[in-house]
């Protein structure tokens, strides 16, 4: 494990067991607030992005600094992230935090010119701390790893249809799910990609594709072997947020397979 490895995995435990634990099936009606559709945040979210702020910004107070709940409250806070950029989830699976279950965790990455150089997923739960370095490969603690599939004669699909419109949701219910086994979502990103890398997963789809939420994951899956981009094979970028659509999966075979179905689709 890399020294800034090191520094990112104590920064979150810190944020973790400081303002993220304590308020786990503990929160009130007042700490939770509708953000958008299908969407809540908490003030463990603002509490938590304000420290992983703090602590990156010593870790390299020249690099501009893109957060979620930042990005939020303006707008403007995007246009970081076509330079250097450390880019923040401060507790991704929100939805099923405030509902006091699992999954939820924090999602960091570090950016350059609009692709991720480093990405770091940590479940806040079980302390599982996931790396990975652009041409490095990837990590679980510190051991190397390599993404693998389930092996089932249907691959199984993880696929988020919460942010489809009706008209998406009908067309992968009817020509999609039919090729694979279907699985519940996690809602929670810091644990789909995870799912991918480590045979209980095959594919997964995702319609809202921010950087807060993918940026870590894309490079982590890829680094392990497996492939993380948009529909079409081009790779994912953390400054094309007003785009959506993109695709995970276990190996290169099951990517291509999965885009093609969506490419016969539509």
């Amino acid at each position: 494990m890399s020294v800034l490895d090191r520094e990112i995995l104590a920064l979150m435990r810190s944020v973790t067991e400081t303002t993220i634990l304590p308020y786990y099936q503990t929160l009130t009606e007042a700490q939770i607030t509708n953000k958008a559709s299908n969407d809540v945040v908490t003030v463990a979210d603002h509490s938590a992005e304000k420290m992983l702020a703090e602590g990156l910004a010593k870790l390299n107070p020249g690099i501009a600094i893109v957060g979620e709940e930042a990005a939020h409250d303006d707008p403007a806070v995007l246009e970081r992230l076509s330079g250097p950029c450390w880019i923040i989830d401060p507790l991704d699976g929100t939805n099923n935090f405030a509902a006091g279950k699992p999954p939820f965790g924090i999602l960091l990455a570090l950016a350059d010119q609009g692709e991720a150089q480093s990405g770091w997923i940590f479940d806040c739960l079980s302390g599982r701390f996931c790396a990975a370095h652009k041409g490095q490969g990837a990590f679980i603690g510190g051991d190397r790893i390599s993404a693998k599939a389930t092996g089932q004669s249907l691959p199984v699909a993880a696929i988020s249809t919460v942010f489809m419109d009706p008209a998406q949701r009908e067309a992968v219910k009817h020509h999609i799910a039919p090729h694979y086994t279907m699985v519940d979502i996690p809602r929670c990103a810091a644990e789909q990609y995870p799912r991918l890398g480590l045979g209980i997963n095959d594919v997964s789809i995702f319609e809202r594709t921010l950087a807060w939420d993918h940026a870590a994951g894309v490079l982590w899956l890829n680094e392990a072997g497996g492939k993380a981009a948009r529909m079409d094979g081009t790779p994912y970028r953390v400054d094309e947020h007003g785009r959506t659509g993109l695709i995970g999966a276990a190996t290169p075979e099951l990517f291509e397979s999965l885009a093609g179905q969506l490419d016969r689709m539509s």
